[in-house]
């Protein structure tokens, strides 16, 4: 399985570097006005570059994909990023190159990978669709799991579900095929291809026995784990050797391979973000903010950071200076809003200094909104799941801010929805989910967010 992986992983990496090589060169041949100039031979290496590390942010060619659309998704993720990374290259480089070069490279190397990959899928969909290709199976118990697994195979391209073994009598008699005894006997006579068992052998005893004879028979024997005694919910087993781990929720930022892609992204984009920004808006700011109000420039207020632990958390001050800030949120009409801060919290301004928290290692770009100590004391007895989004570091923006769940809860309700989405993040984090939170925070703050405030 490994060796495949890798096989597919190396094979299409591969494939993309010399296709986006091989239309550069091919541009330089046949357009009579593009010269090998040291601008070109600057555009090649970025070229080669940006798609390496867009694969990486991406994860393009770590997984195995069991389904072409992921596959074909990433791809097209690794693009957008690629194209957008090779346009801010362009534009600093201070190379004149031809637009129409740039364009048919980028256009091409598109066209590539959308063919490539339908071509994968129609090829894929072709074969699945031989006879030869078919499986026959058969589930021994008929059960809430056996059940729900039926269906699930149901849905499958070539599974031909035959029917249920089972000693109950609960059976539909349209699916019932005989007990769990006579079910090899079939199998061997009906040319079965695979057997699923959602009955234990620890209170079958004769289950085990049958997954052995199953197998001398070149029948694929397989069990079905029932969990939903002790965690109803769905859960996630991995394995250390052959022992099997179940675990309540998928965290892809336990990898440390995604934890490096995390961080480099937040250290870059930080990085950029106070040299190109920060570096004149912060002495503008503060020089309006001085001149508007009494008071430091910056608020300073302990948050609960990653495992809870608590980090000091800056922010522009846009309150008059309060004995109350670290005890009451900020409402919409608050009185103690400076003419300046209102501003500063309607264009999201206040809270630029937090990418100096995220260059410290304190927070990242985007994760769960940082609360204050007392909220978070308060919040965790109202909700039994809300600590869980402290696994990871807390962010600046998140998925729970451009959903719309932002500024002041008034209710239990909005902290619901909050705590859900701030956990839906955790369980399904890519560098695409940041690029697209990214992008769709500064769209809102453009065009105006009503819980901004």
């Amino acid at each position: 399985m490994k060796r495949d992986a890798n096989f597919f992983r190396y094979s299409f990496a591969l494939f993309d570097v010399l296709v986006i090589n091989l239309i550069a060169f091919s541009l330089i041949v046949f357009m009579g006005s593009v010269q090998l100039t040291y601008g070109i031979i600057f555009f090649l290496f970025a070229n080669n570059i940006a798609w390496l590390v867009s694969s990486y942010f991406t994860a393009l060619y770590v997984e195995k994909y069991t389904r072409i659309h992921r596959f074909l998704r990433r791809s097209l993720q690794c693009f957008a990023i690629h194209f957008a990374v090779m346009q801010t290259v362009i534009f600093f480089s201070g190379y004149d190159l031809s637009r129409l070069f740039v364009l048919f490279n980028l256009t091409g190397l598109l066209i590539v990978i959308l063919t490539s990959r339908i071509l994968i899928f129609q090829g894929s969909q072709f074969l699945s669709s031989q006879p030869r290709f078919n499986k026959k199976v058969i589930l021994l118990g008929y059960n809430q799991s056996g059940v729900r697994l039926a269906d699930y195979l149901s849905k499958l391209p070539n599974i031909s579900i035959q029917g249920y073994f089972d000693d109950n009598s609960n059976t539909p008699p349209h699916l019932w095929l005989g007990e769990v005894s006579a079910a090899l006997d079939y199998a061997i006579s009906n040319e079965i291809d695979e057997i699923y068992s959602t009955l234990v052998p620890e209170k079958n005893a004769i289950i085990q026995d049958l997954a052995l004879k199953a197998e001398r028979n070149f029948i694929r024997f397989k069990f079905i784990p029932e969990f939903r005694m002790f965690v109803d919910r769905k859960i996630y087993i991995e394995f250390a050797r052959d022992m099997p781990i179940v675990s309540l929720r998928r965290e892809p930022l336990e990898e440390i391979g995604n934890r490096i892609r995390k961080s480099c992204f937040d250290k870059v984009f930080s990085l950029l973000v106070i040299l190109l920004v920060l570096s004149w808006l912060v002495p503008l700011l503060a020089l309006i903010i001085k001149l508007d109000s009494r008071g430091p420039v910056f608020f300073k207020q302990l948050r609960s950071g990653k495992n809870n632990i608590p980090f000091l958390c800056f922010k522009f001050r846009s309150l008059h200076v309060n004995k109350d800030a670290d005890n009451i949120q900020v409402s919409k009409g608050d009185q103690r809003f400076t003419r300046v801060g209102k501003f500063l919290r309607k264009s999201n301004l206040d809270e630029l200094p937090q990418f100096f928290n995220v260059l410290r290692g304190d927070m990242s770009v985007v994760g769960p909104r940082p609360h204050m100590l007392k909220h978070t004391e308060e919040y965790s007895k109202q909700i039994g799941e809300y600590m869980i989004r402290h696994y990871i570091k807390p962010g600046i923006t998140g998925l729970a801010q451009i959903q719309g769940y932002r500024g002041e809860i008034t209710n239990p309700e909005e902290l619901s929805g909050r705590i859900k989405l701030d956990i839906r993040y955790l369980e399904n984090w890519s560098m695409w989910y940041d690029f697209v939170i990214v992008v769709l925070t500064v769209y809102r703050t453009i065009t105006g967010d009503k819980k901004a405030f």
